[in-house]
C-alpha cells in the first residue's frame, strides 16, 4: 500500500468511527447516512485511491478543477456532486459530468440545468440550497436561498426536463441567528425537508454537515455529509 493510500485509509476510518459513533448516538442506523467525500482541490490520483478505499459518492465545487477530475475517473464506479455556487455559462461543462447538483438557488440556474441536461439527454438530481442566513436579498452569503424560496424553486425543478429534485442542501451559517449554532440550523433544515416532502414526497435527501461538525448534522437527522479535510488532509487552498 502506498504512503498516500495508507493515510487515506486511516483517515476514511477515522472518519466512519464518527459516522457510526454519532449514528448509535441518534438512534439511527448506519447506513442511513452517506458519506460524500469532497475533493476539492485534491488530484485525480487520490480521488483514484478513495475509489479502490470503497467511496462512492465525491465532491467537487469549482467547474474547472472538477471536469478535467471527472474526465480522468469516468471509468471509476463514481457518483458525482457539484456542491459550490454555480454559474450558468458553467453549467453545460457540469451538467457533462454531475449526477447531483447540491447548489440550486435561482429559477434561472433551474432553466439552464434543464435545456442542457435535456441536450445531453442526462437526468441530473438537484438539491434546494437553503441559506439559513438569507437577509432582505433573500441570498445568503454563500450562495443559496431563504426558506421562503424553497416551494417555489422546488416546483421548478420538479416540473423541469432532465431534472430531478432530490431534497435539500445547506451550509452551516456564520452570521445569522444560527451562527456558532450548527445542529439548530441542520435541525431547522430537516423541519423544512418536511414540508417539501408533502409536496415532493421522493425529495428525501437532507445534505448536510461538513468534516467539524458531521456528528451535530447526523443528531439532526442529515442524510448525507460532505467530508473533505477530515478525510484528504489540509492542503493549500488553490487560485
Amino acid at each position: 500500500m502506498t504512503d498516500r493510500k495508507t493515510e487515506l485509509a486511516a483517515n476514511l476510518a477515522k472518519v466512519e468511527e464518527r459516522i457510526t459513533a454519532a449514528c448509535a448516538a441518534a438512534g439511527r442506523a448506519r447506513e442511513e447516512v452517506t458519506l460524500i467525500v469532497v475533493t476539492k482541490t485534491y488530484p485525480a490520483s487520490d480521488v483514484r485511491i478513495l475509489s479502490e478505499l470503497g467511496v462512492r459518492h465525491v465532491a467537487e465545487n469549482r467547474d474547472q478543477d472538477a471536469a478535467p477530475k471527472a474526465a480522468a475517473c469516468a471509468d471509476l464506479p463514481l457518483k458525482w456532486h457539484f456542491v459550490g455556487q454555480l454559474q450558468t455559462n458553467k453549467v453545460r461543462s457540469v451538467v457533462g459530468y454531475a449526477d447531483v447538483v447540491q447548489s440550486v438557488d435561482r429559477s434561472r440556474l433551474v432553466a439552464a440545468l434543464s435545456r442542457e441536461a435535456v441536450r445531453a439527454e442526462r437526468e441530473v438530481g438537484c438539491l434546494i440550497q437553503v441559506a439559513l442566513d438569507a437577509g432582505a436579498s433573500g441570498r445568503g452569503d454563500r450562495g443559496g436561498v431563504g426558506p421562503e424560496g424553497i416551494e417555489e424553486l422546488a416546483d421548478l425543478v420538479a416540473e423541469a426536463p432532465g431534472l430531478r429534485l432530490d431534497g435539500l442542501m445547506t451550509v452551516a451559517p456564520l452570521t445569522g441567528e444560527y451562527a456558532g449554532r450548527e445542529q439548530a440550523a441542520f435541525e431547522r433544515l430537516v423541519v423544512l425537508s418536511t414540508d417539501l416532502r408533502r409536496a415532493h414526497p421522493a425529495a428525501t435527501m437532507v445534505s448536510a454537515g461538513m468534516s467539524a461538525d458531521l456528528e451535530q448534522a447526523v443528531a439532526a437527522g442529515a442524510t448525507h455529509v460532505r467530508v473533505g479535510t477530515a478525510v484528504l488532509g489540509v492542503r493549500p487552498r488553490l487560485g
